[in-house]
């Protein structure tokens, strides 16, 4: 079995509780520095381009290290979906994609 088997099998049950195209919640955390907002808004633009920015809700932690942001995207596929939080969750800047 493949590092990416269970990550398929979470996109396989997904698409099965999902009807696209769908109004997705995803919530992005990582560390608290002043390009991270910025950088995954335009990493969901290049996935969903109809996405608006403005929309994101912000969080942050107790400490205030870390932020939360949470995006509703508008996903027409689970091949959008998917690649969307791959690219979310390889990012440098991003530590949970949920």
């Amino acid at each position: 079995m493949s590092d990416d088997q269970p990550a398929s099998n979470v996109f396989d049950r997904l698409e099965q509780l999902l009807e696209f195209p769908v109004d997705f919640p995803l919530k992005i955390m990582g560390r608290r520095v002043d390009e991270f907002a910025q950088t995954i808004a335009a990493v969901i633009a290049d996935h969903a381009p109809d996405f608006d920015p403005a929309t994101i809700e912000f969080r942050a932690s107790r400490q205030g290290t870390y932020l939360s942001l949470t995006a509703v995207v508008r996903i027409e596929s689970r091949v959008q979906l998917e690649a969307l939080y791959r690219e979310l969750a390889a990012h440098p800047l991003v530590k949970v994609v949920l």
